[in-house]
């Protein structure tokens, strides 16, 4: 029982090996190949695009497009979790129907929320 618990984790043990293999060597060649330099004051300057930045650092940010960002995270959540469904659905008893139908109900009332928000502008 617990040998086919690892051997079913023995690929995702391998790719993070590879990984590992694959970076080390990456971030150990950089680190020797770089010039060794005084720290220059300037590098630690806050900078924007290059340039020193003018003006206060925060600003208001317009929630015009608050209801469609609300309704792209549900569509994607939902397109994840339908992907991972569909690509087994196949193999799936009749039952498993149920708790995705559950799910879709749950994330189009969210997505009706969004929408009932996006016609009260009046509180943004």
């Amino acid at each position: 029982m617990v040998g086919e618990l690892v051997a079913g984790y023995s690929n995702v043990v391998v790719m993070f090996g590879f990984a590992v293999a694959a970076t080390a060597p990456a971030l150990l060649v950089s680190r020797m190949i770089s010039p060794r330099k005084g720290s220059n004051p300037v590098k630690f300057l806050p900078m924007e695009c290059g340039q020193v930045p003018k003006g206060e650092g925060r600003t208001h940010f317009m929630m015009q497009y608050y209801a469609y960002i609300l309704m792209f995270v549900v569509f994607d959540v939902m397109a994840i979790f339908l992907y991972a469904w569909g690509g087994s659905v196949l193999h799936l008893p009749k039952s498993a129907t149920l708790p995705i139908i559950a799910f879709l109900g749950i994330m189009f009332a969210a997505m009706a929320f969004a929408l009932y928000q996006s016609k009260r502008r009046d509180i943004w």
